[in-house]
């Protein structure tokens, strides 16, 4: 009887003792609350991001407010050019005077495309989104919309880019143009804009060309012979300076001001998002470093 008490008391013992090992090993007892990451402050007029794995949110500013696009518009005519049926990247398109003139007479930014010259469709992609060359966006709009003349062709494939956004469930993106140089009716929102990219990053080719900080084209001339271009460089500045960069877009103008669509990749985790209408291009990149850092911190 007295050795059954003492195996009684050497059994509570025993488990006092791991009882008080598994609070030590969980932390309940000496684990301080965690600090709660403070939301940045940015001066863009809207900004959002998510986590791209699973697309929650983690900051809103004006997120659902519609705003002028710029160029962050090409990021939908890239998209829309990708998800073409039978798609040959290697495929010949050759530079009218039409893109030319267009970019000259509405002063707009270039791929600096040589009339007469023959460029690959990857070519055309690399001077859309690196440079945000609206030649080469009018190129591809004219290249792959449907009509026996040029206005059909592009109001062809700004109808595709409506109807993309409107299959992605974008409800308050709406495009008039192939480039962001819009006629009054070109607008979406950060969370439209954020998501819109999150789809696009679904295509191989998307990401590789948004990561490239710059690229050289070699094209072939009327008469035959091959024209190396000038370098072509990306003008997401993020590439340079934030480190885990993985794309996306920059856009710019008069109503637009400063925009940016980001995303970076670190430890494993993507985080992705857009700011609308900041006030110059090094602001709008240090209102998009505040926010991914911030949504790192929030995913741990």
């Amino acid at each position: 009887m007295i050795n059954g008490i003492k195996g009684i008391r050497v059994r509570r013992a025993a488990a006092v003792t791991v009882t008080a090992g598994a609070v030590l090993a969980t932390g309940a007892l000496t684990a301080a609350p965690a600090q709660a990451v403070t939301a940045p402050s940015i001066v863009a007029k809207g900004g959002y991001i998510m986590d791209n794995a699973n697309a929650k949110t983690l900051y809103t500013k004006a997120a659902d407010t519609q705003r002028s696009t710029g160029s962050t518009t090409k990021i939908m005519t890239a998209k829309v050019v990708l998800a073409q049926s039978n798609l040959n990247l290697d495929a010949k398109v050759t530079i009218q005077k039409a893109y030319s003139d267009y970019v000259v007479a509405n002063n707009a930014s270039q791929a600096h495309l040589i009339v007469g010259d023959k460029v690959t469709v990857r070519q055309l992609l690399y001077g859309l989104m690196l440079p945000s060359g609206c030649d080469a966006a009018y190129a591809l709009a004219d290249k792959f919309g449907s009509g026996t003349t040029r206005a059909a062709r592009v109001k062809s494939f700004i109808g595709k880019m409506n109807t993309t956004a409107k299959n992605l469930g974008l409800t308050k993106t709406h495009f008039d143009s192939f480039d962001g140089i819009g006629n009054g009716n070109n607008y979406s929102t950060p969370r439209d804009l954020t998501k819109l990219a999150s789809s696009a990053m679904k295509s191989s080719m998307f990401r590789t060309v948004v990561k490239t900080k710059s690229y050289t084209a070699k094209t072939i001339t009327k008469t035959g012979t091959t024209r190396t271009m000038a370098p072509w460089t990306n003008t997401n500045g993020l590439l340079s300076s934030y480190s885990g960069t993985i794309g996306v877009k920059t856009g710019s103008g008069p109503e637009a001001k400063y925009c940016l669509v980001f995303a970076a990749t670190r430890n494993g985790k993507t985080v992705i998002g857009t700011v609308l209408a900041s006030t110059s291009i090094a602001q709008r990149e240090s209102d998009a470093k505040k926010l991914l850092s911030y949504g790192f911190a929030r995913l741990g």
